[in-house]
């Protein structure tokens, strides 16, 4: 619960009534006073209503919903071992894995005193470790929507007995196609239960969505809808599309920036600007979908740690990171969806702090950042960089002469082990090639007039004729 700010409000946790364990490991993390989400949800939830949440990223709703979670299920606490007495009675839903993670992380701080159990799953992981894990007993499972469904089917958790369903992030949800699997996990559902709606912005399809299995919702807007940071110090650099990389360089060794997240729209983007970075001699590494789950966390961990200075991500990261003290982000391109640029520039800028959001783009961006500043409902500041050259950062120019250099040598050069055959190891296969007996390659030489052939080997003792009869059994009539 990084995000969660001592606030002016003189509002305490244990003024919600809260039990000792649960103020007990908010009193390990340091926390006294709730964020302004935090104050009007917490009192809310715990009276079993239905609730829709909009706070901009960064503020503590996962604390606004967990901790209410917690208090309500320590009613059916136990410290039996058997996995019967620890049916699943709350469902966190996330859109991905880094989210589901982190307020899984968060769960699992908050009732580290308490008998309650909790865990996460997502795809990506082997399935064992998790099946373990949910079929030893847990009240609480942080999930992605396709995973959780590949344990149903597997018959590897019951959500028949589920009180409580919370939503974190729901219009990323739907973003990513995520409304057939909802739908299913929802039929799968109690009817009744409490349902809880936590995002940072809510477009018209959300609000149709939470009519659809919210009843009676509250709803909880402690800022305007898709409203950035007031913290969070927004600029745009305009510069030519074939510049871009160029001035992302100079804008890291200005600001002389040691931890800081470059977003990228596509992943072959991210991955070319992370070689790049890394050749002008920076800590950078790229995190996108098509790295596996391992390398994924292992970037991020060596993000956290500082060991990398510089995280190449596409919006797979851009809900559900929760870094502290991050100084800047950096928009590469801009999102193609704008609700996208509020979650990006929400990393940094948390808990009260302050951030810069940069961002960097060309003629052809101009409308996407319109689109960014109707939804925000302000103009994003222009500004020129000082001491710009373009044409400092060439890593793809000496990356691609290195490539043709290759492609080149690698026509001249033989392409893998040849096989038994003769055909190339990872080439076509060729024509299979008999062998040849050499006396068929010696030039032909004439028949001599005596009947001797020139240069003829001596010829070998004739074998005497073998009777037929004899090879049949039998000897010819004389």
């Amino acid at each position: 619960m990084s995000d969660i700010e001592n606030t002016p409000v003189q509002v305490k946790f244990a003024d919600f009534g809260l039990a000792p364990e649960i103020l007990r490991a908010l009193t390990d993390q340091g926390y006294v006073h709730p964020t302004p989400i935090q104050a009007e949800a917490i009192p809310i939830l715990l009276q079993g209503r239905d609730v829709m949440g909009a706070a901009q990223t960064g503020t503590g709703k996962t604390a606004g919903f967990s901790l209410p979670i917690i208090q309500l299920l320590l009613a059916h606490a136990n410290t039996s071992m058997s996995p019967a007495r620890h049916p699943v009675r709350a469902l966190v839903l996330a859109p991905t894995r880094e989210l589901a993670v982190q307020v899984a992380e968060n769960v699992a701080a908050y009732c580290k005193h308490t008998p309650l159990r909790s865990t996460v799953v997502f795809g990506g992981m082997d399935m064992k470790p998790q099946t373990e894990k949910l079929r030893s007993g847990v009240e609480i499972v942080i999930a992605t929507p396709g995973r959780l469904l590949d344990h149903v089917e597997q018959k590897n958790i019951s959500l028949g007995q589920v009180q409580m369903l919370v939503m974190d992030e729901a219009d990323r949800m739907l973003d990513m196609g995520f409304l057939p699997d909802l739908q299913r996990i929802i039929n799968l559902l109690p009817k009744k239960r409490q349902n809880l709606m936590f995002s940072a912005t809510f477009s018209p399809e959300i609000k149709k969505l939470a009519g659809s299995f919210l009843t009676d919702p509250i709803t909880i807007e402690v800022a305007r809808s898709n409203a950035t940071a007031e913290k969070v110090t927004q600029v745009v650099y305009k510069v030519g599309e074939e510049h871009k990389r160029d001035a992302v360089a100079h804008i890291l060794r200005q600001r002389q920036l040691k931890q800081v997240i470059v977003f990228s729209n596509t992943k072959i983007g991210a991955s070319r600007l992370a070689r790049g970075l890394v050749t002008e001699g920076m800590k950078a590494a790229a995190i996108h979908g098509d790295k596996t789950q391992q390398e994924r966390m292992a970037a991020l961990d060596a993000f956290k740690k500082g060991e990398i200075e510089v995280l190449v991500a596409t919006d797979v990261a851009a809900r559900g990171l929760d870094i502290s003290d991050l100084p800047a982000v950096i928009n590469f391109d801009l999102p193609y969806n704008a609700e996208d640029y509020v979650h990006r520039i929400g990393r940094t800028g948390r808990a009260g702090a302050s951030g810069d959001a940069i961002s960097i783009y060309s003629d052809k961006d101009e409308r996407l950042l319109a689109d960014i500043e109707k939804l925000i409902k302000q103009t994003v500041p222009r500004s020129t960089l000082e001491g710009f050259v373009p044409g400092g950062f060439r890593s793809d120019e000496r990356h691609g002469d290195r490539r043709r250099d290759r492609t080149q040598a690698d026509r001249s050069a033989p392409r893998g082990p040849e096989r038994r055959d003769g055909a190339r190891g990872d080439g076509p296969p060729q024509p299979r090639r008999e062998k040849v007996d050499p006396w068929f390659l010696k030039p032909y030489e004439p028949t001599r007039n005596n009947g001797t052939l020139a240069a003829a080997a001596p010829a070998a003792p004739a074998k005497p004729k073998q009777k037929v009869a004899a090879l049949l059994g039998g000897l010819p009539k004389g």
